[in-house]
């Protein structure tokens, strides 16, 4: 079996076993596995009660990984995710006592009623993947994946992310609401137990770490290349976005595109991966000026002008033999 289908068939075992528990929702849990195989962190932005936490949960039960949750609020302090020294009375010295950050898959739960400096706490566990506490540099286990949620109809009492924040996630999804036959599916399952009680693993932390290897040999072409290039510098050059993405967007979406192929048993990329992947990867790191605000644009119309008028690389993409 080659590298890409051993991955396919590591990403579909994975979808499979999640959709037990989050009903109707393929494309969203597509995207999860597609974060965690690129080393990426998920911004879940979404109304309570759709399946946000339990996500994270089916997430870390199906690869076997350690699991935290962060409540965040107003009054909780940098100490409470990375950790603090607490000196023993007895060894007469001071031993460090992990945060909830030290997990494998953490799930930040309404990151935004957090203060900013709260906030901040996160960055460097999600960009380098360790914390630093009194001086001393703690590495995280591998794989680290932080999904956080935030609410998009209260703003009252929360402080919306920074810039920096938000780049650091890979990507934005939503999950909405299911439909008639989906919620009625979601009674039935739920009728004695949940049944993330039940979730089996099918998965270990060494498949995902070789998943997250073979991504990368995934073949872009150069045509390709120019092509995201080109849709993460308009954002950039657009007359109604003050900030557009940055390189990093430009890295996420090539990536992300790498394994969303890899998903799907090619080892090259199409044209197809990145237009799927542009809104989750960039809407986030698009920021309106005032005028798109008054306007009521949102960066989702930006990005989708934007791939309305990029032209389409074609020819040949495969790898050359």
């Amino acid at each position: 079996m080659s590298d890409v289908e051993t991955v396919q068939t590591f990403a579909e075992r994975l979808i499979v076993n999640i959709e037990k528990v989050i009903v109707g929702k393929r494309s969203s849990i597509e995207l999860a596995v597609i974060a965690l195989m690129c080393h990426g962190h998920i911004l879940i932005e979404d109304v309570p009660g759709v399946g946000k936490t339990i996500m994270a949960r089916s997430l870390a039960r199906s690869l076997g990984c350690s699991f935290s949750r962060l409540q965040f609020t107003p009054d909780m302090l940098p100490s409470d995710v990375t950790g603090v020294s607490i000196f023993n009375q007895v060894s007469r010295q001071f031993e460090f006592r992990p945060g909830p950050i030290m997990a494998q898959i953490v799930l930040a739960d309404e990151i935004n009623r957090a203060t900013p400096k709260t906030q901040a706490a996160l960055l460097e566990a999600m960009g380098e993947r360790q914390v630093t506490v009194d001086g001393i540099t703690h590495t995280l286990e591998r794989p680290f994946m932080v999904m956080a949620t935030q609410n998009p109809i209260e703003y009252e009492g929360t402080f919306p992310l920074p810039e920096a924040q938000l780049d650091r996630f890979l990507m934005k999804i939503r999950l909405g609401y299911p439909n008639l036959e989906e919620e009625m599916d979601v009674l039935d399952r739920q009728r004695y137990r949940h049944p993330v009680e039940s979730l089996e693993q099918v998965a270990s932390v060494m498949d995902i770490l070789q998943a997250q290897e073979a991504i990368k040999e995934i073949y872009v072409a150069p045509a390709m290349k120019r092509y995201l290039v080109e849709l993460a510098r308009m954002t950039r050059q657009h007359g109604e976005v003050y900030l557009g993405a940055s390189p990093r967007g430009s890295l996420a979406l090539y990536r992300t595109a790498q394994a969303r192929a890899a998903l799907n048993g090619r080892d090259f990329i199409l044209p197809d991966d990145i237009k799927a992947l542009a809104h989750p990867v960039l809407s986030h790191r698009v920021i309106l000026g005032p005028a798109a605000r008054l306007r009521d644009l949102s960066a989702d119309q930006i990005l989708q002008e934007i791939l309305s008028n990029v032209a389409v690389p074609g020819g040949d993409l495969k790898r050359e033999s």
